[in-house]
C-alpha cells in the first residue's frame, strides 16, 4: 500500500507537503501529517479507513485498489528520466554548428532576414525557459534570501527592501527626452520606471494608482541590484503594445538587423530581473500553496497582491505539474509574452504575424471578444501527427498605455491522463473526432468527460473543469492544416 501511495504521488509530480495539503483541503479531519504520510509510504503505519478514503480521493480511485494483493502497475510507477521539458533535434554534420561556425553564420544571417539581435536573443531565452521547464534554483534562492519567502510582500514591504538595497526613489510626471529616445518611444508604450546610476530609481506618478504593478517595478529593480550589482544600465521599463525589454533599451536606437555584441547578455538580464521579481513577489512553496487551496484560480493574485499576469507565469514555475503554456497576446495577432513548457506549437511567431492564422486559440476568440472575466476551453491539436488535449483559462485585462491585451495560462492533458494509466493518445483522437463530426467543436461525450474530470481533480486546477463542461474545439497551428470540413481557411476566402 506504502509503495503505491508513494508511486502514485511521485507520478503526479506531488511532494509529501503538496498530498498533505490536498488531504486537508479534503477533510482537515482526516489529513495525514507529512510525518505520518512518510510513516505510511515505508510501511511504518497502516492508514485508516478515514485517513485511506481521504488518500483515495485525491488520486481519484476507489480504496479497495489500495488494498487488493495486485502487484503494482506499470501505469503508475515513476517515470525515470530527466524529466527535462523541450528538446531539439540532432544536427548533422555537427562540425558545422562549432562554436566558431555559429559565431560567424548567426549574425550574417540576422542581418539577412532582418531579425534584430534583440528577438534573437528572446528566442535563445525561451528556448532555454522551455527546456528547462521554467526551473531555475538559483534565481529563486537569490529571491528568497530577499524576501524571506514572505507572501503576501505589501508594497511598504517592498520600499523598504528598495531602500535596504541603498536606491532612492524619485517620481517623476513626465519621461525624460533622453529616455525617450533610448527606447524609440512610438506613442503605443509608455515607461513606468528607469534605474539611473548609480542609485536613483525614477518611477511614473501614474505608477501610484498601481500599487500592484508599481511593486513589480520595484522587485525588477530589486532584482537588477541583487544580480548585476547596479552594473550602469540605465534599467528601463516600459508597458505597452511594443513593449520593450528592460535592459535592452539601447538597441532600439540601434540598427533594425544584426547583432551587437552585448545584445544577448543585455536580453539575459532582462529575463533574470523578470524572473527574480516573480520569484520574490510569489514565493515558489508559499505560492504553490495558495494556488493549491485556491484551485489555480486566476483571482488568486489577488491574495498574492499582484497583477493576473505575474501570477499566471509564476504557475508555470510553481505547480508540480510541469506541462504547461504561457500567452500574452495584443490584437490582431501579436504574441508579446511566450511560454512552451508543454511543447505546443505557435498559432504564429512572437516576432511577426502569418497569413493564415487559426482563429479558435482561446487566448485569440478572446481577444475579440466583449465579455469581461475569465474564460476556460479545451483544445484538440494535432502535434507530430498525434492529437493532444489541452486546457487554458484566458482573461482579457489592459496594459497603462491603456492598450487591451489577453494573457493566457494552460497545461497539455495527455501526460496527466497517461499518468492514471489511461491511453491519452486514444482519448484524443475519439475527442478528435467528435469535434470533427460536430464541425469543429462538439460537447465532450460522457466517457472522455469522466475521464478528463478524474485528471481535472487530481491536478487541482478548477479551470479545467469548467471548461471540460463546455464545448471542446479543434485547434490549428496553421490554417493551411486546418482539420476542420470545411476548412476554416478556406472559408474565410484565403487560396
Amino acid at each position: 500500500m506504502g509503495t503505491k501511495i508513494r508511486n502514485l504521488r511521485k507520478r503526479n509530480r506531488l511532494t509529501m507537503e503538496d498530498l498533505s495539503s490536498r488531504c486537508i483541503k479534503i477533510d482537515p479531519e482526516c489529513a495525514p501529517s507529512v510525518s505520518y504520510l512518510s510513516m505510511i509510504e515505508r510501511g511504518k503505519r497502516i492508514p485508516s479507513e478515514d485517513v485511506l478514503e481521504v488518500i483515495a480521493s485525491v488520486f481519484q480511485k476507489n480504496v479497495d485498489w489500495f488494498l487488493d494483493d495486485i502487484p503494482e502497475e506499470d501505469a503508475i510507477t515513476p517515470s525515470k528520466g530527466s524529466g527535462g521539458g523541450i528538446n531539439g533535434m540532432p544536427l548533422e554534420p555537427n562540425f558545422l554548428f562549432s562554436k566558431d561556425i555559429l559565431q560567424i553564420a548567426i549574425p550574417e544571417m540576422l542581418s539577412q532576414t532582418g531579425t534584430s539581435g534583440r528577438q534573437f536573443a528572446h528566442l535563445l531565452i525561451r528556448a532555454h525557459q522551455e527546456h528547462h521547464q521554467n526551473h531555475f534554483p538559483d534565481l529563486e534562492r537569490a529571491a528568497e534570501e530577499i524576501g524571506k519567502k514572505r507572501l503576501p510582500l505589501s508594497l511598504d514591504d517592498l520600499v523598504d527592501i528598495t531602500k535596504q538595497m541603498g536606491l532612492q526613489i524619485k517620481w517623476f510626471r513626465k519621461t525624460p527626452a533622453s529616455v525617450l529616445q533610448e527606447i524609440g518611444s512610438n506613442g503605443n508604450n509608455l515607461v513606468t520606471s528607469f534605474f539611473d546610476p548609480p542609485n536613483t530609481v525614477y518611477i511614473n506618478q501614474i505608477m501610484k494608482t498601481q500599487p500592484h504593478r508599481l511593486k513589480y517595478n520595484l522587485a525588477v529593480h530589486i532584482g537588477h541590484t541583487v544580480l548585476h550589482d547596479k552594473d550602469g544600465l540605465k534599467n528601463i521599463l516600459v508597458t505597452g503594445r511594443n513593449e520593450i525589454s528592460p535592459l535592452q533599451a539601447r538597441q532600439a536606437a540601434g540598427p533594425s538587423s544584426g547583432m551587437d555584441a552585448q545584445d544577448i547578455l543585455y536580453a539575459w538580464r532582462d529575463f533574470e530581473c523578470s524572473f527574480f521579481a516573480g520569484a520574490l513577489l510569489c514565493p515558489k512553496v508559499p505560492f504553490r500553496q495558495m494556488l493549491d487551496r485556491n484551485g489555480y484560480e486566476i483571482n488568486t493574485a489577488q491574495l498574492a497582491g499582484v497583477s493576473e499576469s505575474v501570477a499566471m507565469r509564476r504557475m508555470t514555475a510553481a505547480s508540480p505539474y510541469p506541462h504547461w503554456h504561457y500567452f500574452d497576446a495584443y490584437a490582431p495577432g501579436k504574441l508579446k509574452a511566450v511560454y512552451r513548457g508543454n511543447g505546443i506549437p505557435l498559432p504564429w511567431g512572437n516576432m511577426s504575424l502569418v497569413e493564415d492564422p487559426c482563429h479558435h486559440w482561446a487566448v485569440f476568440r478572446k481577444i475579440n471578444e466583449q465579455s469581461s472575466g475569465s474564460s476556460a476551453q479545451i483544445s484538440i491539436l494535432n502535434v507530430a501527427d498525434e492529437p493532444r488535449i489541452y486546457a487554458c483559462e484566458s482573461i482579457k485585462v489592459e496594459d497603462l498605455a491603456g492598450n487591451s491585451h489577453v494573457i493566457c495560462s494552460g497545461i497539455d492533458l495527455n501526460p496527466a491522463i497517461a499518468a492514471q494509466g489511461k491511453d491519452a493518445i486514444s482519448i484524443a483522437n475519439d475527442l478528435k473526432q467528435a469535434c470533427v463530426t460536430g464541425g469543429g467543436s462538439s460537447h465532450i461525450p460522457r466517457g472522455i468527460k469522466k475521464d478528463l474530470m478524474s485528471v481535472a481533480k487530481i491536478l487541482n486546477i478548477n479551470w479545467v473543469e469548467r471548461g471540460i463542461e463546455s464545448d471542446a474545439r479543434l485547434i490549428c497551428s496553421r490554417g493551411a492544416v486546418c482539420p476542420r470540413s470545411p476548412s476554416c481557411y478556406q472559408e474565410c476566402g484565403h487560396k
